[in-house]
């Protein structure tokens, strides 16, 4: 079931709540992998919305591997980030609230091949790009300066 969309052919438009998960995939040189998105040419973190039956590190996971083509291992819970607000070009609100985990790619084919990811790349964390939403920039911030256990 696409939880979204069930929710939205309820509510229309209204600002709604959405949980999402992702995660802060590290390499061995420290480095983290970004995404560079389709639909808007900004680069974040791995994530999306968590679907009914999902924990969130499950949702994780999947996100990963479906934007990337890597399987990922959850090593440890980062943060959480709850006060951030969004709205999306056909008009719907969102309150979201992003679990981020600390993972690493065991397997898998790092791929572009997907409707979501237009590159793929590591990048040393000071020398990252700019992110696209404030969300992922504080995270990257919270990252950088060696902050564990995040709460915003």
């Amino acid at each position: 079931m696409d939880y979204v969309k069930y929710i939205r052919e309820k509510v229309g438009h209204s600002e709604i709540i959405l949980n999402y998960a992702g995660c802060i995939v590290l390499n061995g040189a420290g480095e983290i992998l970004l995404q560079k998105r389709r639909d808007c040419g900004g680069w974040g973190f791995f994530g999306g919305v968590v679907e009914l039956g999902e924990s969130l590190e499950e949702a994780a996971v999947r996100e990963a591997f479906e934007e990337s083509g890597l399987t990922v291992k959850v090593d440890s819970l980062f943060g959480v980030y709850s006060k951030y607000f969004n709205e999306y070009p056909n008009g719907d609100r969102v309150q979201t609230v992003l679990t981020m985990f600390i993972a690493h790619a065991e397997g898998g084919e790092m791929s572009k091949q997907n409707s979501e990811t237009e590159d793929l790349r590591y990048f040393q964390p000071d020398k990252a790009p700019e992110l696209f939403i404030d969300q992922h920039r504080d995270i990257l911030a919270d990252f950088i300066a060696g902050r564990k256990n995040v709460y915003r």
